[in-house]
């Protein structure tokens, strides 16, 4: 049989399983975000001893190794001055006539569907900064933004 047909192992055809992506940069949190990353480290080792497979203990310890990463190197961000957004603020903005409220935090706290985006979504790096009363530019158009209100949260 040629060699070409041969073969040792499913084993060297797998994809090659590679790391967690870290969002580049540093990695700012609010003290809620914070709580739960521990929290998910805590809750991801439970799951590793609880674990019956070893696929399912081999990928537990991989997403372990991206929280205790994130752990790790998180920085409790500082507060925004009063009545300026930035990370841990609860922004209500006025864009393309209607009115919404969004939390800006940090990467693994950003939720979407409960209206808290990561602070370097495009949105978000357009509203930092500013405060109630102010316009910003977003997508390209001066004044798309309006703040409307600007709290702790």
């Amino acid at each position: 049989m040629s060699v070409a047909f041969r073969r040792e192992s499913d084993e060297e055809h797998l994809e090659p399983k590679f790391e967690l992506p870290i969002p580049p940069g540093p990695n700012l949190v609010t003290p809620r975000g914070l709580e739960l990353t521990r929290g998910k480290v805590a809750e991801v080792e439970a799951a590793i001893a609880e674990a019956e497979t070893e696929e399912d203990r081999t990928r537990l310890q991989r997403e372990l190794r991206y929280w205790n990463t994130r752990a790790a190197t998180a920085e409790l961000a500082p507060s925004p001055a009063k009545d300026e957004v930035g990370i841990g603020s609860m922004v209500t903005f006025r864009l393309n006539g209607q009115t919404k409220t969004l939390t800006i935090v940090g990467h693994d706290e950003a939720d979407p569907a409960h209206d808290r985006i990561a602070y370097a979504a495009p949105l978000a790096r357009a509203l930092m900064g500013a405060m109630a009363g102010e316009t910003v530019a977003f997508g390209g158009k001066a004044d798309a933004v309006e703040v409307v209100e600007v709290t702790a949260a």
